[in-house]
């Protein structure tokens, strides 16, 4: 069974990723990170779902079975495990969150000890130790090399420091109006507590993490109480978080979302303007529009498009040695101050370049047009290969003669066909995809 996808272990809590599942993880980890070990250490993090109680510690069991000493710091941002993972110098650190899911669902990140996501050949490792019950059963410890575990509560400020420091010295957020959609996650305390000390005047919503209610009609998958928010108190910008906030969604000042693909190319432009842009080139994936890849053009700068995933967006800037990459989904990454996609340094980066300019967010923040795209989630019961269903060679054929760009794809974190279609006619889009709802169904979803 493979058990890592996209973005780590992810399930539904208590099914497939129960607790044995989470012990065996726990143990497999310990046994992996110990053949690089250097200070014994590892560290742990979670959000605020309810089963996070559960995973957590059967991961801390398993991690101090095979005697690692674990360090527990509680509900915070996955970014924030990516910074601390290197800077207390542990050998790895652990994130259990399902990121933007719903509560029911939840799941376990690996990081290594520089604070980047494990790799796909690292966690084929971590898998292949998984499934040895010989080996996790002898590299159980006794007496006194059984590992410990101990929680740590302070270390927050530490992140906050950091992401403080991500925001230019010169600039001030002092009588910016500010809302902050906390998506009842991982950064209900930190965020708002970022934006208070750097002087805005702050909003918060969605703040109250009950264990249940992480991501529920809130959060940057669904940021209309965002926007409402925004035009009740007339702010003068908006931000939502997911649940482990590493990713971010924008709504300017009129309430309306910021498309992704434009926020990321202010934000390139902003690097470049900055004069850090490495390369004068970014990272973007496949679903990115086209319009985007012509106005960086238009600014001399270079795209390079990766697989779907900020674990590949990370994966092509080391290759090419950039600094700047990000998905239209929000998970931003900026090298030169976090490890992964973060959803406040992103934030700040965004006030950092409006605020060199006297105009409102919605005029700054609206820097091209876009050609029409559609994008489905088809629910689905199973994934058998797309590549071996009956006529699908054709039918893709049949959708590029039209001149319309194609994305046809599995989720994977969740039981969904994504079909993404751009090109310039909206109506023809619209057809194409009543064509493609039409075509699976009774082939993969009913």
């Amino acid at each position: 069974m493979d058990l890592f996808g996209t973005d780590g272990v992810r399930g539904v809590a208590g099914a497939k990723l129960n607790v044995f599942c989470a012990l065996k993880l726990g143990i497999a980890a310990g046994i992996y990170y110990r053949k690089h070990s250097k200070t014994n250490k590892i560290l742990v993090g979670k959000d605020t779902r309810r089963s996070g109680y559960m995973l957590e510690n059967a991961l801390v069991s398993g991690l101090t079975s095979v005697g690692y000493e674990v360090i527990q710091i509680g509900p915070m941002p996955t970014p924030a495990i990516a910074y601390l993972t290197e800077d207390m110098r542990c050998d790895g650190g652990i994130m259990v969150s399902a990121s933007h899911n719903l509560y029911a669902d939840n799941g376990i990140k690996f990081f290594g000890k520089s604070g980047y996501k494990l790799d796909e050949k690292d966690e084929k490792n971590i898998e292949k130790i998984y499934a040895d019950e010989d080996l996790l059963e002898s590299s159980q410890k006794r007496g006194k090399e059984i590992g410990s575990s101990k929680r740590i509560d302070d270390v927050v400020g530490r992140y906050i420091v950091h992401i403080k420091n991500s925001f230019p010295k010169d600039l001030s957020l002092h009588g910016v109006r500010i809302v902050i959609d906390c998506a009842n996650g991982a950064a209900y305390k930190v965020a708002p507590t970022i934006f208070n000390e750097l002087g805005a005047e702050v909003f918060v919503i969605n703040d109250t993490p009950n264990g249940f209610n992480i991501n529920e009609s809130c959060g940057a998958t669904q940021p209309l109480s965002l926007q409402e928010e925004v035009r009740k108190v007339r702010a003068d910008i908006g931000f939502a978080l997911d649940g482990d906030a590493d990713r971010l969604v924008v709504v300017d000042e009129k309430g309306n979302v910021v498309n992704g693909d434009k926020l990321i190319g202010v934000l390139a432009l902003a690097v470049k303007e900055n004069q850090t842009l490495k390369h004068n080139t970014i990272v973007a994936t496949i679903m990115s529009n086209y319009a985007l890849e012509e106005f960086l053009g238009e600014h001399n700068i270079k795209l390079i498009r990766s697989n779907v995933g900020d674990k590949y967006v990370l994966e092509s800037m080391l290759e090419h040695h950039l600094n700047f990459g990000a998905e239209q989904s929000g998970h931003i990454i900026f090298s030169d101050f976090a490890k992964t996609g973060d959803g406040l340094v992103s934030a700040l980066q965004t006030m950092a370049y409006i605020l060199r300019f006297n105009k409102p967010a919605s005029e700054i923040l609206d820097c091209f047009e876009l050609y029409p795209q559609i994008l489905k989630n088809l629910p689905i019961d199973s994934k058998p290969n797309l590549e071996g269903l009956e006529g699908y060679g054709t039918f893709l054929k049949g959708i590029a003669s039209k001149k319309i760009r194609h994305l046809i794809r599995y989720s994977g974190t969740e039981n969904k066909l994504r079909i993404l279609l751009e090109g310039k006619d909206l109506k023809l889009l619209e057809n194409t995809m009543q064509e493609c709802e039409a075509y699976f169904k009774g082939k993969i979803y009913s």
